[in-house]
């Protein structure tokens, strides 16, 4: 692309004067706005204080000298996780290592996982040397069970003009067996998942398209260009990809840079790549878990088949999303080979563009167009796992029943507890 169409390209993006709030003004130790900003950069693991003294400047305005940073930190009582580990009781550290692992019954997350994972669950940061320690002492086997087994095929390198310039796309159907498909979005410049969600039926062209539309009206507008595999599901995505580029972007033609493209699986790297993770943290643990109700379960039974597709609904695409947290704010390794931004986390790629000459490439779209395509493909009960009725009803008997905080590990009793008032099925 020339000059002029990296400069048409090149949206307001969250570092531009217009996306930003606040004042130059650094706050003081008592504006609780800093005390929770910094809170929030801490639990997603970010405590280098000259990122979040650019962080502060990109995402809000606020201008804090990386030494004032350190002091405001202090203030709060945001440490590193060194003086974390050597404060707390044994005790308490331990258990947050087990609950965590408890998560993961199918021992495919690291000790460097696991501590993404406390730290973005409580906030709390420990030393990846106490969390494999603690990991060897009560699963050692898991470690032999994480080696690779095969060699990774070679993989040639992704480039990118920045954040939103492509998104790739696809389902995965590790969960499909027992009901549950995934169809997600990724960013490719970043890594960052934009998106991931569990839908009844994700080869379903209206589902994928309304999803599509979805994730357009989170992030604010579309990217130069959208990238799925060939199946049927992405036809009535790429119309919309198509018409939507020409609306919002008249300028850049698609005969030059396509709004969408069509690739094998196997060169849909970006999306492709995610899903091993995906598998590994989530697929293969609800499996564990689902198979846990196999003695309680009979899935010839229309009420237990609609009862368990409500619960599991609902606990799988809260493990996505808190997934999709953990990951977005995962630190990539750095790579001086690799063209793409490494050494930050997905997140911190978004914001961070400028630091590694990225672009930031979203075309901005009218949000009430958006919500007019949503409604007129199908609205939001294409991606209903039951029916508005036998949801309404099923929310009822579980608050009248009094039931604990639904999680996998208390669902089959929770699915015993229901089931007598949900015999007359609700349609």
């Amino acid at each position: 692309m020339d000059n002029g169409e990296r400069a048409a390209v090149d949206g307001a993006g969250p570092g531009s004067s217009g996306g930003t709030e606040g004042s130059d003004r650094c706050p003081g130790v008592d504006d609780p706005r800093i005390c929770d900003i910094l809170t929030e950069y801490h639990r997603r693991g970010i405590t280098d204080k000259y990122k979040i003294s650019l962080l502060l400047s990109e995402e809000h305005g606020i201008k804090m000298s990386a030494r004032t940073v350190t002091r405001r930190r202090g203030a709060f009582g945001l440490k590193a996780s060194g003086a974390t580990t050597r404060e707390l009781a044994d005790t308490f550290k331990r258990q947050l290592v087990l609950d965590e692992l408890e998560r993961h019954p199918s021992r495919q997350a690291g000790p460097r996982r696991i501590r993404e994972r406390i730290a973005n669950a409580t906030g709390v940061h420990l030393t990846r040397e106490f969390i494999t320690n603690e990991m060897r002492a009560v699963d050692a086997e898991g470690f032999e069970l994480r080696k690779p087994k095969t060699k990774k095929p070679r993989r040639t390198g992704l480039v990118s003009l920045g954040p939103h310039h492509e998104w790739s796309a696809d389902g995965h159907d590790k969960l499909s067996r027992i009901g549950f498909p995934i169809y997600g979005f990724r960013d490719v410049c970043t890594a960052k998942f934009l998106k991931l969600l569990a839908l009844p039926n994700n080869r379903l062209k209206l589902a994928i398209a309304y999803l599509y539309l979805m994730v357009v009206k989170e992030q604010g507008g579309v990217p130069l260009q959208s990238t799925t595999d060939c199946g049927s599901e992405t036809t009535l995505m790429y119309g919309l990809a198509n018409a939507l580029r020409e609306a919002v972007s008249p300028d850049l033609p698609t005969s030059e840079l396509p709004a969408h493209r069509f690739l094998r699986s196997v060169h849909n790297i970006t999306i492709e790549r995610g899903w091993i993770p995906v598998r590994h943290e989530v697929g293969d643990n609800v499996h564990v878990f689902w198979e846990a109700g196999a003695d309680v379960y009979d899935a010839n039974d229309e009420d237990h088949y609609i009862l368990a597709r409500w619960l599991f609904s609902i606990l799988v695409q809260r493990e996505l999303d808190t997934f999709v947290d953990s990951y977005n704010n995962h630190r990539i390794r750095k790579d001086r080979r690799k063209a793409l931004p490494s050494g930050m986390s997905p997140n911190e790629a978004m914001v961070l563009y400028k630091s590694y000459g990225g672009i930031f490439c979203l075309q901005p779209v009218d949000p009430a167009l958006i919500d007019q395509l949503m409604v007129e493909i199908g609205g939001e009960d294409l991606l209903r796992f039951v029916s508005v009725e036998y949801e309404t009803r099923a929310l009822e008997v579980y608050r009248t029943l009094g039931l604990s905080v639904l999680n996998f590990q208390n669902v089959w009793t929770v699915f015993q507890d229901m089931l007598p008032h949900m015999a007359e099925n609700v349609e």
